[in-house]
């Protein structure tokens, strides 16, 4: 879970090394940029976010002590907690859901199956509530260990499986709401 190099760089950020920290939005920036798409459902908002949180470390880094999950688990918790604020912010300033952004290019038959089954499995995560939406894409999508995922979230490991047990069984209702998933949990055809 420790990252030595990652933590050496951020000292040398510390110093004031540019080089390092270009280094360092090579190594991070697509992880976070990542993460906060599978938060926010939105490319733009996700290089926000991905961008915010590097600048946060280059204007912060003094204050920021190595954890003993390093700084890849400080700055992605750093993202999710941006995301978090994000989604908090729209929920005030609009009733409405975001539409989904429908892809204009042709596809053939059976990618546009794979394409809206993806689209509705992204729609019914979107819909969990934020800190299991947190815990599912950091599972599933960066397929992180429970033990990161936890530091990464600022939890206990047993705080964590209990959220992420309770966001795949809201996970599973919702998929089977939207007619996704049978009740013997198989996709349908």
């Amino acid at each position: 879970m420790t990252d030595p190099e990652g933590d050496a760089l951020v000292a040398r950020v510390i110093a004031g090394d540019r080089v390092a920290f270009r280094e360092l939005v090579e190594r991070f920036g697509p992880v976070l940029q990542r993460i906060a798409y599978r938060m926010l459902a939105d490319a733009s908002e996700a290089e926000d976010v991905a961008q915010e949180t590097l600048i946060r470390l280059w204007t912060y880094g003094e204050r920021w002590q190595n954890e003993r999950a390093g700084v890849a688990a400080w700055l992605k918790r750093v993202a999710i907690n941006l995301c978090l604020d994000r989604i908090r912010r729209r929920k005030f300033s609009s009733d409405e859901e975001v539409p989904e952004r429908i892809d204009e290019a042709p596809l053939a038959d059976d990618a546009m199956a794979v394409d809206q089954l993806r689209a509705a499995t992204v729609a019914c995560i979107q819909k969990l509530p934020d800190r299991q939406r947190a815990a599912i894409v950091l599972t599933y999508y960066e397929e992180m260990p429970n033990a990161q995922a936890a530091a990464t979230m600022d939890m206990q490991v047993k705080a964590f499986e209990s959220l992420l047990f309770r966001a795949r069984a809201a996970l599973r209702d919702a998929l089977m709401a939207s007619g996704l998933v049978e009740r013997s949990g198989g996709l349908l055809a």
